[in-house]
């Protein structure tokens, strides 16, 4: 059944309306609504604000490195320190490296660019970070639902934004409803913001209905995949950070690896592959796995002896936004905004988004909060992109504006230009690169390619798919209609196997794609998709040849449960 023939059968649905509805209880998010809470207690109003989260609980789905700008979050509960905030161990060192097969070399602290410092900076897990959030949000007096994802937008009869339903829960495989359905519920509101992270499945939507990217450069993504570790505390280093460049990437394909120690004998490590890559046979996971073999970064790992005594503990993947100031769509519509990665505010020369989710969202919240007192609902915060303009947010984007676009000249040449901007230039830049295409659009014919041959895991160091995604304690309901959709059944084959060799077999993280024999046609393949393996990083949507496949909102609580990450 659709969704019309359910709610003519089954319908209507319930409905609850509230001020301000929020989609996503990430950073930036959770900071939106803490943000309104706290206006509304200063000056002695009421609002009510309500979060959805389609995770199991706040921070469930929630992977980023994570090196955490405190600025923002300053901003927002100066005593942050005072209430227990899990920012608990600050940054020690920076190194960043320059990979070759065999050898590295540090670049000198004293020549990195401003963006590459990390002094006043945190090593910190964002899950961890967005639960304390969700608690602080929490006690001003937010209601939040987990398990509750956003699947539809809902409108007014002038076209504004009213409001999201969230998806019916208990339909089966066959689309049809079982014993255990239950109707979606609309939530209503005069202003929704929304902060679904990178590739945000409504977020797309809107951007597409009202134009919000007209004549912005198109956004750009980077695919992060990463493991947390325990290690021999010989090897621990509290509060040092690695950044490494070069091998096992070519030079003219954007990605770079991290490695982070956190406190406790733990490791955050991991390798963001820029997804503007034009080989197919590239694996951005099997490109983590060798990069984890070169001797400067297998050395943590090891005893002295040279044997694996290190413990992977878990392992996700995640989209993030790569694309600069200049790929900013426009971030107001009538009814809402995109705040947070949704609208893509990534600073990508500084690896970090967290401090600009939560600066957004409360620039949002504070346009959205002076827009209801004066009695306004479902028009544009126009605020709230004027207060960006404003902030301290647009200077330190507007200036590092260039960094990812510099690399399509290589590594050196990008290097070498960042640094001239930075140091030579102080950040007063008058030109602007541009990009010309999106990421699905670089991808090369498999013919005009070479394969990629990758080593076997060794099952101590490096590791297969299904491994990992065990360890990410990802879980679906069965018995649900597939989340990854196709637009047209035949393209996968047709299209993407025989002219790109099935690189959706290669690019997901998770294992949700095989290409296997085809029993209804002998000596043909056709696409199997696994999604209960999916890990909601976003990378099929984003890289997808033919833009064929769209990921959609799984039943309520499904998907990863990070733990640590």
């Amino acid at each position: 059944m659709t969704n019309e023939e359910i709610l003519s059968a089954y319908g209507p649905r319930e409905s609850m309306e509230y001020d301000v509805v929020i989609v996503g209880g990430g950073p930036a998010g959770l900071s939106t609504a803490i943000r309104l809470k706290q206006l509304a207690a200063e000056r002695g109003t009421d609002v009510s604000v309500v979060v959805l989260e389609k995770g199991s609980e706040p921070g469930a789905h929630i992977l980023s490195g994570a090196i955490m700008d405190p600025r923002a979050l300053t901003e927002l509960i100066p005593d942050w320190k005072e209430r227990g905030a899990p920012l608990n161990q600050p940054v020690t060192d920076d190194a960043y490296i320059f990979l070759s097969e065999k050898s590295a070399l540090r670049v000198p602290n004293i020549v990195l660019p401003p963006f590459a410092h990390n002094h006043g900076n945190y090593i910190v897990r964002l899950g961890d970070v967005t639960k304390w959030l969700a608690e602080q949000a929490e006690s001003l007096g937010v209601e939040i639902f987990p398990g509750f994802p956003a699947a539809e937008v809902l409108y007014n009869d002038d076209g504004s934004v009213k409001g999201v339903a969230t998806g019916n829960m208990g339909i089966g495989k066959d689309g049809e409803p079982t014993e255990n359905f239950q109707l979606g519920m609309e939530l209503l509101a005069k202003y929704t913001i929304f902060a679904e992270g990178a590739r945000g499945h409504l977020g797309k939507q809107l951007i597409a209905r009202y134009r919000l990217d007209d004549n912005r450069d198109p956004q750009s993504f980077g695919i992060g995949v990463k493991e947390l570790w325990e290690i021999d505390p010989k090897r621990h280093q509290p509060g040092f950070v690695m950044h490494t460049a070069g091998w096992p990437m070519d030079s003219k394909t954007y990605g770079g690896a991290f490695l982070y120690h956190l406190e406790d004998n733990k490791v955050a490590l991991g390798f963001v592959t820029g997804l503007g890559y034009t080989n197919p046979y590239l694996s951005p996971f099997e490109e983590f796995q060798r990069w984890k073999t070169h001797p400067n970064v297998r050395w943590y790992f090891e005893n002295d002896q040279g044997e694996v005594t290190a413990k992977r503990l878990s392992y996700g993947a995640r989209a993030i936004n790569a694309s600069g100031i200049s790929s900013l769509p426009k971030t107001i519509f009538p009814g809402g905004a995109l705040v947070g990665c949704d609208a893509g505010y990534l600073n990508v020369s500084r690896i970090k988004g967290s401090h600009s989710a939560i600066k957004t969202g409360m620039l949002a919240a504070e346009a959205a909060y002076d827009a209801i007192q004066s009695g306004r609902q479902h028009d544009e915060l126009t605020a709230y992109p004027k207060a960006f303009e404003d902030s301290w947010l647009y200077t330190e984007l507007n200036k590092d504006r260039n960094f990812k676009n510099w690399f399509k000249y290589g590594l050196a040449t990008a290097t070498l230009m960042n640094g001239f901007e930075q140091f030579v230039l102080r950040g007063h830049i008058p030109w602007t690169l541009h990009r010309e295409k999106p990421d699905h659009a670089y991808l090369k014919p498999a013919a005009e390619c070479k394969p990629i041959d990758y080593p076997k895991p060794d099952g101590k160091l490096t590791f297969d798919r299904l491994s990992s995604v065990f360890i990410s304690n990802t879980n679906h309901e069965e018995n649900q209609p597939a989340h990854l959709t196709l637009k047209d059944a035949s393209v996968p084959v047709a299209v993407n196997l025989a002219r790109y060799a099935g690189p959706e077999a290669r690019y997901c993280p998770a294992g949700v794609y095989e290409f296997v024999p085809d029993e209804a046609h002998a000596g043909q393949q056709r696409l199997q998709i696994n999604a209960q393996n999916c890990v909601h990083c976003k990378t099929c949507d984003i890289k997808d040849p033919t833009q064929n496949i769209v990921w959609v909102t799984p039943e309520g609580g499904g998907g990863p449960n990070y733990s640590g990450m």
